[in-house]
């Protein structure tokens, strides 16, 4: 009886501590699966969402109506934005052509690029619509703005069409830009790369860029606008009244200039701030 009653209690016992094994180890087991499910879930959720991100930054990257500018600013502007501020300043940028001398394509390209299509802070806040520097020789109103070095002066005016005239003014004073007015109106990659080597812009690329806008918006379809002698035809005596600019050609002299429209040659030295009598061919003198 007595082994009887041993042998159940050693069975008992063995029972007891197999079944608490079990439970603990199925716990544990348990524990397990969980955890592992939870980090599943986790990286595959982490994964779409990354997934979705790389998706949506390669939309944005394929989306042919954006596009990035960069001149003497950085912005991002649509095809819609640049071919409505075509549509804006075709007309001034033709009218500046024919007055003087540069290419429309060159003046419209030049104006989109600098000004991130007229979304640029410095054209917003200043008018500037060509990225134009003060210089010394500048009297007008300023902005400081930050460029090739910090805090640089930039010409300010009171609209975009007095930014249009001054650009044209600063291609025909002096002699720096003269070799310009030697080129073809109507080749702008020539008028682009001159640009760059008479040092408008410090931009190795600035070329490429510029051709690259005339020729993906079509810019030289208004360089066709006027005929190709217009400019010897309104170098004539009897278009003076028609323009208030001159541009040398061979054999000319401030002295024949001055006979020519009865100007004094101190006059013309004055309004363009010539230090001699000196001129170039190509070079524009403003007469009044």
């Amino acid at each position: 009886m007595i082994r009887i009653s041993i042998l159940l209690i050693t069975l008992l016992f063995f029972v007891s501590c197999h079944t608490s094994k079990s439970v603990i180890q199925t716990t544990k087991k348990g524990s397990k699966t969980y955890d592992s499910e939870v980090r599943t879930t986790r990286k595959s959720s982490s994964k779409k969402a990354n997934e979705n991100t790389a998706s949506t930054k390669k939309s944005q990257n394929n989306t042919p109506e954006t596009q990035v500018l960069e001149a003497t600013t950085r912005v991002k502007v649509t095809n819609k934005m640049i071919l409505e501020y075509i549509e804006n300043y075709k007309d001034v940028a033709q009218s500046n052509m024919k007055k003087y001398g540069i290419p429309a394509s060159i003046i419209l390209g030049q104006a989109i690029l600098e000004s991130g299509s007229g979304t640029g802070p410095l054209c917003v806040q200043a008018n500037n619509h060509f990225g134009i520097k003060c210089h010394k020789d500048w009297l007008g109103e300023s902005i400081k703005y930050d460029d090739d070095t910090i805090d640089e002066c930039f010409r300010k005016y009171d609209n975009p069409y007095d930014s249009f005239r001054d650009h044209a003014l600063f291609l025909t004073a002096g002699s720096r830009y003269s070799q310009l007015f030697k080129l073809s109106r109507t080749d702008y990659k020539a008028w682009a790369r001159g640009l760059k080597d008479a040092g408008y812009a410090t931009d190795s690329q600035y070329p490429a860029k510029l051709i690259s806008l005339i020729e993906r918006f079509q810019l030289y379809q208004y360089d066709s606008e006027y005929g190709k002698n217009e400019v010897a035809e309104r170098n004539k005596p009897n278009d003076y009244q028609q323009t208030d600019l001159y541009v040398v050609s061979k054999g000319d002299t401030l002295y024949s200039i001055s006979k020519r429209y009865n100007i004094p040659i101190e006059e013309i030295r004055k309004k363009n701030k010539l230090s001699d009598n000196s001129i170039s061919i190509g070079q524009s003198i403003i007469l009044k």
